[in-house]
């Protein structure tokens, strides 16, 4: 499983465009746009939308937030929870995995160390579609997870093993060794960005993925 997440790297006739260059090579992708761009790119492309962050808040008093529902009728699929550049409490965590149960939209939850992902497990209100490990300070920094903390990321996937969720890993992932690395680790996708969504020729990472 390939999530790409253009973050704000690309928005407007750009985020369309990468997504259309991501439909080519890399059709089974998740794609993870600005809020601004999932209807177009949902409505122009055939690729997987997942929201970057969603509100648990409902109704019509809310302004501000962008809620679960509202999403979901623009094309979201699922949403990210939870990601290290917009990282939610516990509660809201919660709150936010239980609204997208009830509205059939997956989730991946993202965490940035064995003690938090630990604590989610422990909690029966949290049962992502899958979990992300990211190591915060690896986060754009060209190096990888699974080069830099793949000791961590290697218990991470042993105790994914026995829960169902779909173990992912993302930060500083950048090249298609990386993402072979993670997969020889035990992980069963990776969270990508900057080496895509920020990429003069994005095509060329995403026709190597798309040969794996």
């Amino acid at each position: 499983m390939i999530v790409i997440n253009f973050k704000n790297y690309k928005v407007g006739s750009e985020a369309l465009k990468l997504a259309k260059i991501i439909e080519k090579y890399l059709p089974s992708a998740i794609v993870c746009p600005s809020t601004l761009d999932i209807e177009i790119i949902s409505k122009k492309t055939k690729l997987k939308v997942f929201a970057q962050h969603a509100d648990h808040q409902d109704g019509n008093k809310t302004t501000g937030y962008n809620t679960l529902k509202n999403l979901k009728s623009i094309g979201i699929s699922g949403t990210l929870i939870n990601h290290s550049e917009h990282p939610l409490s516990l509660t809201n965590l919660y709150k936010t995995s239980i609204v997208a149960k009830k509205l059939n939209l997956r989730t991946i939850v993202c965490t940035p160390s064995l003690r938090q992902f630990k604590g989610m497990l422990r909690s029966e209100r949290v049962k992502p579609y899958a979990i992300a490990f990211e190591e915060k300070k690896l986060i754009s920094s060209g190096k990888s997870i699974t080069k830099y903390n793949s000791k961590d990321l290697i218990e991470f996937t042993r105790i994914m093993e026995k829960t169902g969720i779909i173990p992912l890993c993302g930060a500083g992932i950048s090249t298609a060794e990386d993402v072979k690395e993670a997969y020889a680790l035990g992980c069963k996708g990776v969270l990508i960005s900057s080496a895509i969504a920020n990429s003069k020729n994005p095509g060329k990472l995403l026709k190597q993925l798309g040969e794996f």
